[in-house]
């Protein structure tokens, strides 16, 4: 599928010239600073050197305080405590945090995750009426709660009280809670918004210890956790969230609690870990729990300190991996089977699909896969409890949850934001839905969306990319988003020697450009290009620039994004 290419606007040259010189680096590195919003030494200097000395105080945000003052009385009065949290990364990892670190100075604690498909997400009556059933006093939500008003006053007639700690946008009421920890309240003054709901969670022990004196290093210790949460659950990895993902990123490489290590020795790589590693190797099998079976699977992992009993608990979830990636791998090829035998559903602007069958804990996933290959909004539905459930999923820039709200009167409920969504709906309005779904992404979809874009940072001469030039690229790492890993363009550049086809459809090639030295090259899922490669055609490439390994061998590797001969 062909691409748009798009090139980040110019920045202010004199800013960039400038730091370039106090930095000493090419100016194309500090394009990239100032496009980055980081325009001055100083603020090199902080980017360049995250320290944990630049966290926030826990205490700016709102009702901080209450919440750590209420968690105080229910030690002191010997309450029972309940720690409440969603079923994926975010709210598991979120989980053991809170858990781990409260259960030493307060005996009557115990966690609660909901099901999936009993309860769906968020706070739920069955999890109250359990509260109630065994005498909790306090629950302590993480990564939910922020609309769930009559949950929260339905506990209170109970005589439960609760504290929230969550990051999604709260509507225009919020709960009736003793204590509501979201920076994106509008009474809310903390200076960073985009934590994940665990980083939420983190905060909270951190006052706690603060107000306490506890020691740094009771809260340090679960930074790897909090690491796992940003990447998982896609939160920017700016700011505050960069401090935590470096520092996380350097204890899973190098001190990581014993749940996680075991869960990166059964994943096959236990080292060296990016961004990127969570997100596809840890985070599928933390997530795997739930989809399939049990989340609380995952909490038993992250909260476990015997190793033999981790390896234990690691292998369970790989397992439940495993089957995941089995629905997934049927699922996918079913819907694609059925999209290319539906000649109305190939010319559609729109996929929705839908098997009475198919696993409601990957359908997810799947829309996610759709979405990849036709570069639509998408949704994937199946049976659930009477009903059809169903996950979306769209395209970069158009907003997923405005067309659903235009198509409010044929389903039963739906919620999410603008680029993922969940629905479900009565069997019979699943024609008039998908036609509607149809009518109103057609009529307000722009026809670029239709086409994936790259976004590219800057030109670049091959003969730039030397050693040190790589080395400051990589002081940039953390990457996600809000701080994507940079993509380059060089153009007129020429193959050196021969392009070969690895893995079926991968394209592995050497490229040159006028006097500069050769540079192996990665194109993942680009095998059609090899055709138009040709000793004497130059052509254009995007690319990533990454370390390559071989037998302890470090090169400097170019992950191509995208190829474009002159005709194209």
């Amino acid at each position: 599928m062909n691409k748009r290419w798009l090139v980040s606007p110019p920045v202010d040259i004199n800013t960039s010239e400038q730091l370039a010189s106090e930095l000493n680096i090419d100016i194309v590195l500090t394009n990239l600073l100032i496009s980055r919003g980081i325009k001055t030494f100083e603020d090199a200097r902080l980017f360049f050197r995250p320290d944990e000395l630049h966290l926030h105080d826990p205490f700016l945000m709102a009702d901080m305080e209450k919440a750590v003052i209420r968690i105080e009385h229910a030690i002191k009065n010997n309450e029972k405590i309940l720690i409440y949290g969603d079923y994926d990364v975010d709210g598991t990892t979120a989980v053991a945090i809170s858990f781990t670190f409260f259960k030493k100075y307060c005996n009557k604690l115990e966690y609660y995750i909901p099901d999936r498909y009993t309860e769906g997400y968020g706070i739920s009556t069955q999890g109250i009426d359990y509260a109630a059933q065994n005498n909790f006093k306090l629950i302590i939500a993480l990564d939910c709660g922020i609309k769930s008003i009559d949950k929260v006053a339905y506990a209170n007639t109970l005589g439960i009280d609760f504290i929230i700690c969550d990051h999604h946008l709260p509507g225009e009421k919020i709960p009736d809670a003793i204590a509501i920890l979201d920076p994106k309240r509008p009474d809310c003054e903390y200076p960073y918004k985009e934590l994940s709901g665990c980083g939420i969670g983190y905060k909270l022990v951190q006052a706690y210890a603060e107000k306490n004196n506890i020691a740094n290093e009771e809260v340090n210790c679960y930074v790897d956790l909090v690491a796992i949460s940003i990447a998982c659950d896609i939160v920017h990895i700016t700011g505050e969230n960069r401090i935590l993902a470096y520092l996380g990123l350097e204890k899973i490489n190098n001190n990581p609690s014993i749940g996680v290590k075991t869960l990166m020795e059964v994943a096959g790589k236990v080292s060296n870990y990016t961004i990127s590693d969570i997100v596809f190797l840890l985070g599928p099998r933390i997530n795997a729990a739930g989809r399939i079976d049990d989340a609380k699977h995952s909490v038993e992992l992250l909260i476990e300190n015997g190793e033999a009993a981790a390896i234990d608990k690691s292998w369970l979830i790989n397992v439940k991996n495993t089957e995941r990636k089995v629905h997934d791998q049927q699922i996918t090829e079913e819907a694609l089977a059925m999209i290319d035998n539906d000649q109305l559903l190939i010319d559609r602007k729109t996929t929705v699909v839908y098997n009475e069958n198919w696993h409601k804990g990957v359908i997810g996933i799947v829309a996610s896969r759709l979405t990849e290959k036709y570069y639509r909004p998408t949704i994937v539905l199946t049976k659930s409890n009477g009903v059809m459930a169903g996950s979306a999923r769209s395209v970069v820039g158009f907003d997923l949850y405005e067309a659903l709200c235009n198509c409010s009167e044929l389903m039963v409920q739906f919620g999410g934001h603008k680029y993922a969504a969940g629905l479900t709906l009565l069997p019979e309005n699943l024609e008039a839905f998908s036609n509607q779904f149809e009518k109103v992404v057609s009529s307000t979809i722009l026809p670029e969306q239709l086409i994936p874009q790259v976004l590219i940072d800057a030109e670049l001469r091959l003969n730039q990319i030397t050693p040190k030039f790589y080395r400051v690229l990589n002081k940039f790492a953390p990457f996600g988003p809000g701080n994507m890993a940079p993509i380059f363009i060089s153009k007129n550049v020429y193959v050196s020697g021969a392009a070969a086809i690895v893995g079926l459809k991968h394209l592995k090639l050497t490229v040159i450009q006028n006097d500069s030295p050769g540079f192996s090259c990665i194109a993942f899922n680009q095998a059609e290009y090899l055709e138009n490669i040709k000793k004497d055609v130059p052509f254009d490439i995007c690319y990533t620039i990454e370390e390559n390994v071989w037998q302890e061998k470090r090169t400097i590797q170019l992950n191509i994004k995208g190829i474009r001969f002159e005709e194209n």
